[in-house]
């Protein structure tokens, strides 16, 4: 079974909570390729904000921390993955990912 990271539960998950929405609320542009994020865009868009964990939790990096935490586009964060920063290659176009739908439409 596995492990249940600590930003998903325990007293992390609210101060995770708070602080994504002061991400979401003050940065507009994707820490990892840094391109703007457009922040109309819904989950399951690839090109959708979501909120990154700059190291890891599985490297051992802060679950709740602010200074540990980054806006991201959702494919810019899945292609990082559980990468530190020095390890992950950007995408080299995020915009022009090939999706399989339209996702703006679902």
């Amino acid at each position: 079974m596995a492990e249940v990271r600590p930003d998903k539960t325990t007293a992390h998950r609210m101060q995770y909570e708070a602080n994504r929405k002061i991400i979401l609320a003050t940065q507009s542009v994707c820490a990892i390729c840094g391109k703007p994020v457009d922040m109309s865009l819904k989950y399951p868009d690839p090109m959708s904000p979501t909120v990154d964990h700059i190291i890891p939790v599985s490297k051992h990096g802060h679950p709740s921390a602010l200074e540990n935490l980054q806006l991201a586009h959702r494919a810019c964060n899945r292609a990082k993955s559980d990468r530190l920063p020095s390890e992950a290659a950007p995408p080299s176009q995020p915009g022009k990912i090939r999706h399989t739908r339209d996702w703006r439409t679902s």
